[in-house]
């Protein structure tokens, strides 16, 4: 008789268990368009009838869902500056109305009415601003998009890298463009424009003079202090500074880095080093400065290492945020909640965050989503099993039903 009752059972945990299947199945089927949705799977564990032995009869079945977190879903182009997904390990952290942190990979990211990126389950992008490092939650905050103002930012740094010929003559010291006289030559002129703490532009003239064999000096000034774009000008060079080099190779020996601080700007460091001095003519190879001129936000842009940037429309790109990418120690221990958002837990472990590429990390990709990573074609066949297994343990059941109906009819 018990072994009756151990039929209908294992018959009903059988029928559960598919009926689980076929839901998990359902819910694939149903998220096959969802962004960065992650797949769905049964996991079926044998249930013991306590201790068994050859003896012993009536097991069953019990299951356990399981969302492959970790798998990487296809990555579509959508021409939205603001739709990012990541490609490699990693997660976005973001932030509910209250506050609260989640994990997701869920980028479908716009501007509200406050400016602030919210992706399409309401959830707020964070990330470092700019020059606090991408390396603990406590340096996040909700990206919000400023395009209320204008920015601007003054130089710190530049490169000037040129080719100075090595058969120039020698200006005599009396002339050299330090003395700042009427009259005075050079070999060569260049010009670099800078930005001062407000946005403006300040073009720098900068002068190349050679003292002697493997020896030049070169000075620096302001454009706008010369009427005629010569000598002399209204005020002193900003900088002057010695250049040697070695004779077997033209590479520059001293007087790699000058530093200049023009009117209204800060200091700045030119970085002279690939400068040399051979057998060719004059030639600028690289001539550029940070910093940028005052202008408003068209549109942002987010490289590949997270940095979040906005366009002005003068053309110039100013770097607002850094995003970086969250993880937990085992990523598939994570809560999963609606809107395809993660929270960590005791299990999972806690949150920490870096940069993109950075302690196994992947990169981000703008313009792009992460698709499902649903296949549709395999949970088809996947629903035919779980139907067929269904419709079997039925069978087991009206054969158990039918037992018991005949043990009820002895007399």
């Amino acid at each position: 008789m018990s072994n009756s009752f151990g039929l209908f059972s294992s018959s009903i945990m059988g029928m559960n268990a598919q009926a689980a299947a076929l839901a998990n199945i359902s819910e694939n089927i149903s998220n096959s368009s969802t962004t960065a949705y992650k797949h769905a799977t049964t996991h079926f564990l044998t249930v013991l009838n306590g201790f068994q032995d050859p003896n012993q009869f009536g097991g069953g079945v019990t299951t356990r869902s399981r969302y492959d977190i970790m798998q990487q879903g296809p990555l579509n182009a959508t021409g939205n500056q603001t739709d990012l997904a990541i490609r490699g390990a990693g997660f976005f952290v973001v932030a509910d109305g209250s506050g609260s942190t989640y994990l997701t990979r869920a980028g479908s990211f716009t501007t509200d009415t406050q400016g602030r990126l919210v992706n399409a389950a309401g959830y707020f992008l964070m990330a470092a601003p700019a020059g606090a490092a991408p390396d603990s939650l406590g340096n996040l905050q909700v990206v919000k998009i400023r395009n209320d103002r204008l920015y601007s930012n003054p130089t710190t740094s530049g490169v000037l890298s040129v080719n100075l010929p090595s058969t120039a003559a020698n200006v005599p010291p009396a002339n050299l463009p330090s003395t700042n006289v009427a009259g005075a030559t050079y070999t060569a002129k260049s010009s670099l424009t800078v930005y001062d703490k407000l946005g403006a532009p300040v073009v720098l003239d900068i002068y190349y003079a050679k003292n002697a064999a493997e020896d030049w000096e070169v000075s620096i000034y302001e454009a706008s202090g010369s009427t005629a774009g010569t000598f002399p000008y209204a005020a002193a060079a900003l900088a002057t500074q010695n250049l040697t080099f070695d004779p077997t190779n033209g590479a520059i020996l001293t007087g790699s880095t000058i530093s200049v601080t023009p009117t209204g700007g800060g200091s700045i460091a030119l970085d002279l080093s690939n400068t040399t001095q051979l057998g060719a003519p004059f030639i600028v190879n690289d001539s550029r400065a940070n910093g940028n001129a005052a202008g408003s936000v068209q549109q942002i842009q987010v490289a590949s290492d997270g940095t979040l940037s906005y366009q002005l429309d003068n053309g110039q790109l100013v770097s607002a945020y850094t995003i970086p990418l969250g993880s937990v120690r085992a990523p598939n221990a994570l809560f999963n909640y609606t809107g395809n958002v993660y929270a960590a837990n005791g299990d999972s472990g806690e949150i920490s965050v870096a940069a993109c590429n950075a302690a196994g990390r992947g990169s981000i990709a703008s313009s792009t989503l992460e698709g499902s990573g649903v296949d549709l074609a395999a949970e088809l066949s996947s629903m035919i099993i779980a139907q067929r297994s269904y419709t079997a343990n039925t069978q087991s059941f009206q054969v158990a039903s039918e037992i018991l109906q005949v043990l009820n009819n002895l007399k």
